[in-house]
């Protein structure tokens, strides 16, 4: 049994514990080189343009895991649902139950905001998150592919 979990949303002092988190998941996923976000960008997208929202999971006074997510629109359900997009322990308080605590908070805010659905993207390799994951009754979107465009070619896709 975990020593007890408790959740706080971030504030704009967080920006820089976000970022670390967010480095963290990067160097896990094996792709640090790809993390360009800034206290500064953080600051302006999830609190002065509210694009995104974290909870930080709280033990003992000390943030050892977070999840980043944000508001999607099913058009077949007709409302909204929450996209997880990152959700990170700090490699210390793993396998005690943290990052299930996480999701279950998740799911509350979700239900709290009759929401249609929570969902979430993993890295294919990643075989330790995708056993957790299918443990908790999450179901596997075999049929879909990611796609995207950024970068140059979002800017060119623009013109």
């Amino acid at each position: 049994m975990p020593n007890k979990v408790t959740f706080r949303y971030a504030e704009r002092k967080d920006a820089g514990l976000i970022l670390k988190f967010i480095t963290g998941l990067a160097i896990y996923e094996k792709m640090e080189n790809e993390v360009v976000a800034t206290t500064e960008l953080l600051e302006e997208w999830i609190f002065d343009k509210q694009k995104a929202e974290v909870i930080f999971a709280v033990v003992d006074n000390k943030e050892v895991g977070f999840a980043l997510f944000f508001h999607n629109f099913s058009t077949f359900l007709g409302r909204a649902g929450i996209h997880l997009e990152d959700l990170f322990v700090l490699p210390e308080y793993r396998g005690r139950g943290y990052g299930k605590a996480i999701l279950k908070e998740l799911a509350r805010i979700a239900v709290e905001r009759d929401c249609g659905r929570l969902e979430w993207c993993c890295l294919d390799w990643n075989k330790p998150s995708i056993d957790f994951y299918l443990s908790l009754g999450a179901e596997q979107l075999n049929d879909w592919t990611i796609y995207r465009v950024a970068g140059d070619t979002l800017e060119e896709l623009a013109k």
